[in-house]
């Protein structure tokens, strides 16, 4: 095949996965965060985030300043770890190695890939209902479209992500624009506004829902800022993803808020939003939905992307695996198929098991984020001996007892605290089913892990980074 004028593309499709970025490839803009965690937020799976305040018996304001809260407090996690890529020039996932080891590291990539498929197949199925409402046709056979579409987008890999998101940003400020000003014209329900009208258990779902969401992202954002070069520091890599995910996320979830209490018991997520653009003119709501299910299946790519790098990482755990572009294909093939499969086969009840699932991620996600930004800002303060986290015998170890530790002790304090329709623990139940997990997981996993590595002698570990950095920088990609 012939070879563009990157080593890292082959016909302009991406050949690096898990391995290090030298600095002689990296590329890009700072500001193409933005219109990519913008999008990547501003799609209808996030729309139906925004929906849980109301639907659990809470108003309207409220909902609305719980999503603020929750947005502003969950992408502050998510846009740190968004920092750490320019810096290490690797993948998000591949950077748990350092502080649960080699092996240890499958823990957390276990549940990775888990979010993945989960957020493709709400995302699919979204896809495939809006596309039946409005051109007709099999759900079934738009979830196969839409999945294959994602698939190719993965195949082709980070530019192609990056463009994609860019050119679909400024269809969400057209149509979502036109859709908002019609939003805000319907006629609410009396007491949705009433300050007075605060139900703790319903604000604290709405707050802990959204905070997940986003820090859900944490697993794979630097993905995305990898390829950018290191000089573009880590505070304005933290405020162009802060900023661009914080502001669809907004944006999206309080229409989706809104539109809940319009409808009333009656919502549906693609029947309210054709409803309300039909608002503006009869089929304007269909030419929202078509819109939406582009943003759907872009946001599906970056689903199939992390899963793939998380897929390849968790095989190279067990036998060293060599980057090449058919490492890449086939893994985002099969991470494809996994969520095409469960999309086609799953049930109708989507608004509760979308509730589910999005609490499961906040619970399993919450003691990881805290010990790898702890690790990174304040153990290791960036400085990482890269070629040692694909050494199964290296400085890191195969097994990570402090983050492990720390993770589980984290993860079991939050347990008495959970409340979904799945369980809910003795402090949930006392409290009328609020949710403190999120103030309770980040605390003591960060903590703890900050307190067990106080003895960690880091002296040898960055000398070694310095005596690798050369050999790092003539990394060949494979084709």
């Amino acid at each position: 095949m012939a070879i563009d004028e990157s080593p890292a593309r082959i016909n302009g499709i991406e050949v690096r996965s898990i391995d290090y970025v030298p600095l002689a490839e990296r590329h890009g803009k700072l500001w193409h965060l933005g219109p990519l965690w913008f999008m990547s937020n501003a799609q209808i799976a996030t729309l139906a985030v925004g929906v849980l305040g109301v639907t659990s018996g809470g108003n309207l304001v409220w909902s609305l300043i719980a999503i603020v809260a929750g947005v502003l407090t969950g992408t502050f996690f998510m846009a740190a770890h968004s920092a750490q890529g320019p810096q290490l020039g690797l993948p998000q996932m591949i950077q748990s190695r350092p502080q649960f080891g080699y092996m240890g590291a499958l823990l957390v990539w276990l549940f990775a890939y888990l979010q993945y498929a989960g957020f493709n197949i709400f995302n699919t199925i979204l896809s495939g209902d809006a596309l039946k409402t409005t051109v007709h046709g099999s759900s079934r056979l738009w979830i196969v479209v839409a999945t294959v579409l994602a698939a190719v987008a993965a195949i082709v890999g980070y530019d192609f992500i990056h463009r994609m998101e860019r050119y679909l940003a400024f269809g969400f400020l057209l149509f979502f624009g036109v859709l908002t000003v019609a939003v805000l014209l319907l006629p609410y329900p009396a007491g949705a506004f009433d300050l007075g009208g605060f139900k703790l258990a319903p604000f604290l779902l709405q707050y802990s829902v959204v905070a997940g969401y986003q820090i859900s992202w944490a697993i794979y954002v630097s993905d995305y800022s990898r390829y950018l070069p290191p000089g573009v520091t880590v505070r304005k890599t933290f405020l162009w993803t802060y900023w661009g995910s914080g502001l669809g996320a907004i944006w999206i979830m309080c229409i989706g808020s809104a539109l809940a209490a319009w409808a009333g018991d009656g919502f549906d997520t693609i029947t309210s939003i054709n409803a309300a653009g039909d608002r503006v003119f009869s089929g304007f709501g269909a030419i929202v939905l078509i819109f939406s299910v582009l943003g759907l299946i872009s946001v599906t790519a970056l689903n199939m992307y992390g899963g793939s790098l998380t897929l390849i990482s968790a095989i190279d755990s067990f036998k060293k695996v060599r980057p090449t572009l058919t490492v890449r294909v086939v893994t985002v093939a099969v991470t494809a198929a996994i969520s095409l499969v469960f999309a086609i086969t799953a049930s109708s009840s989507f608004l509760g098991s979308f509730e589910n699932f999005l609490l499961l991620v906040l619970y399993l996600f919450i003691p990881w984020t805290a010990v790898n930004l702890v690790d990174y800002f304040l153990v290791r303060r960036g400085h990482y001996a890269i070629a040692e986290i694909f050494n199964p015998r290296g400085v890191y170890g195969r097994w990570g007892w402090r983050g492990i530790v720390s993770y589980l002790v984290g993860f079991t304090a939050m347990v008495p605290f959970f409340s979904t329709g799945l369980y809910a623990g003795p402090v949930a139940n006392a409290a009328g089913g609020a949710d403190f997990s999120l103030f309770v997981g980040l605390p003591v996993a960060g903590v703890l892990y900050r307190v067990l590595c106080l003895g960690l002698d880091l002296t040898a570990e960055r000398r070694l980074a310095d005596d690798e950095a050369a050999q790092l920088e003539g990394t060949p990609a494979q084709g």
